[in-house]
C-alpha cells in the first residue's frame, strides 16, 4: 500500500443520519480509508437539528470535531490544514461558500469539493441558487468528486469550469448491511425521508400497489412526511429509522423500492446509497428507471423496474420466490465487488494521491485570511 493519507473533510453530517443521507454515505467511505489506514478529520458545524439526533456522536474510524463558525474552526485546526494530504468539502455544509473561499485562499496541498447532491447542485446553479456552493468556486478544486457519473462528468468540466471531475458513487459498509435471516413481515417496503419530488413516483409505485392489493402488506419508513398523506391501512409507518437497524429493515422485505429524485433522474448515473444497502442485504429491488442504471445492475438479472403501478401489481403478485431470490442475489454480488466502502475508499485514495500537490505557503496565519 502506499503511503497512508491523511485527509480533512468538511461535511454536512456524521453523527447524525436524521433526514439526511450524507451521513451513511461519508460512514461508509470514512470507515473504508480507515480500514485501509488512512486518518481522516471529519468537521462537521454544530447545528441544532442534528445536535439533538445524532445516532453516532463518537465514531472509532476517524476523529470528529464540531465547531460552531468558519473563523474559528479555521484557526482551531491550522496546522492539520496545512498538513493534510487532502482536505475535501462536501455539499450542502453551512456556510459552504465562505468556507470554500476562505480554504482556497491557503493554498493547501490538495483542494476538492465531493458532491453528494450533484444533479440538484447543478439545477441550483442554472437558476442562480448558491446556497453551498458558488458556480465561481468550481475551478477552484483540484478535483470534483461527483455523486453522478457518465455524461455528468463531461459537463462539470465543459460547462461549469472544473477542472478535473471525477466519480465517486455513494458506497455501502458491508458489514453492517447483511441478511438478517429473519422472517419476512412485509411484501414491499421504502426507506427515504419525505421529498416533494418523489413522492408522486412513491404515490404510483407503493401507494396505489397497496389500496390495489389490501391482503399484502407494505411499510414506508422516513420521516418529514406530511400529516395530509392519507396511508392505507395496509401500510404500516415508521417515522425514522436509524441505520444500525436498516439491515434489518431490508431483510424483513420481500421487495424494496427505489425512488430517484427528478434531478437525479435527468442526469442520469446517480445510484443512491439505499439501492446498494438493499441490494446488499439480498432484498429484492423494484425501481423507477434512469440511464446508467443498467450498467450497474443489469434489468431482470439484479433489478426489477416498474414505471407504472400495473408494473408492481405484477411483480408482487406473479414473481415467485426462486427468480426474486436469485435477482436479489446477482444485485449483492455486483455490490459487494464493487460498492463497498473498502472498494469506494481505495479508488478515492488513489485518486487524491495522484492529483498534483501544491507548495504551501511558509508562515501565514489562517487569521489573515480574507473574508
Amino acid at each position: 500500500m502506499k503511503r497512508p493519507l491523511d485527509i480533512v473533510v468538511f461535511g454536512l453530517s456524521l453523527s447524525s443520519s436524521w433526514g439526511n443521507g450524507h451521513a451513511t454515505t461519508f460512514r461508509a467511505l470514512l470507515r473504508g480509508l480507515a480500514a485501509h489506514g488512512h486518518r481522516v478529520l471529519f468537521l462537521e458545524r454544530d447545528v441544532p437539528w442534528y445536535a439533538s439526533k445524532r445516532d453516532l456522536p463518537a465514531p472509532d474510524f476517524c476523529s470528529l470535531v464540531y465547531y460552531d463558525n468558519v473563523d474559528e474552526v479555521l484557526e482551531a485546526h491550522s496546522a492539520r490544514l496545512r498538513d493534510a494530504d487532502a482536505v475535501v468539502i462536501g455539499s450542502y455544509v453551512p456556510s459552504g461558500i465562505e468556507l470554500i473561499d476562505k480554504l482556497a485562499a491557503l493554498r493547501l496541498k490538495r483542494f476538492c469539493f465531493y458532491d453528494i447532491d450533484t444533479p440538484v447542485t447543478m439545477a441550483k446553479l442554472d437558476r442562480g441558487d448558491e446556497d453551498y456552493l458558488a458556480r465561481r468556486q468550481i475551478p477552484l478544486f483540484d478535483s470534483y468528486f461527483s455523486f453522478s457519473g457518465g455524461a455528468v462528468l463531461s459537463r462539470l468540466e465543459r460547462e461549469y469550469g472544473a477542472r478535473h471531475a471525477e466519480a465517486l458513487y455513494c458506497s455501502v459498509d458491508a458489514e453492517r448491511y447483511v441478511g438478517t435471516g429473519e422472517a419476512l413481515q412485509w411484501d414491499f417496503g421504502y426507506l427515504g425521508t419525505y421529498s416533494p419530488d418523489r413522492q408522486p413516483t412513491l404515490e404510483r409505485l407503493l401507494i396505489a400497489p397497496a389500496q390495489q392489493l389490501p391482503d399484502r402488506r407494505f411499510v414506508v419508513a422516513g420521516p418529514q412526511y406530511p400529516d395530509t398523506i392519507e396511508w392505507p391501512e395496509n401500510v404500516e409507518r415508521i417515522d425514522h429509522l436509524p441505520p444500525a437497524e436498516h439491515a434489518s429493515f431490508y431483510s424483513r422485505q420481500r421487495f424494496t423500492l427505489n425512488v430517484t429524485r427528478a434531478d437525479m433522474i435527468a442526469a442520469g448515473w446517480s445510484p443512491s446509497v439505499r439501492l446498494f444497502e438493499a441490494a446488499a442485504c439480498a432484498t429484492a429491488i423494484i425501481s423507477d428507471e434512469w440511464q446508467g442504471l443498467d450498467e450497474l445492475f443489469p434489468r431482470g438479472q439484479a433489478i426489477f423496474i416498474a414505471l407504472e403501478t400495473c408494473d408492481v401489481v405484477e411483480l408482487l403478485s406473479n414473481t415467485d420466490e426462486a427468480r426474486r431470490r436469485a435477482v436479489a442475489s446477482a444485485a449483492r454480488d455486483i455490490v459487494l465487488e464493487n460498492h463497498t466502502g473498502e472498494a469506494r475508499a481505495r479508488a478515492f485514495a488513489e485518486q487524491l494521491s495522484e492529483l498534483p500537490i501544491h507548495p504551501m505557503p511558509r508562515q501565514r496565519s489562517l487569521r489573515s485570511v480574507p473574508a
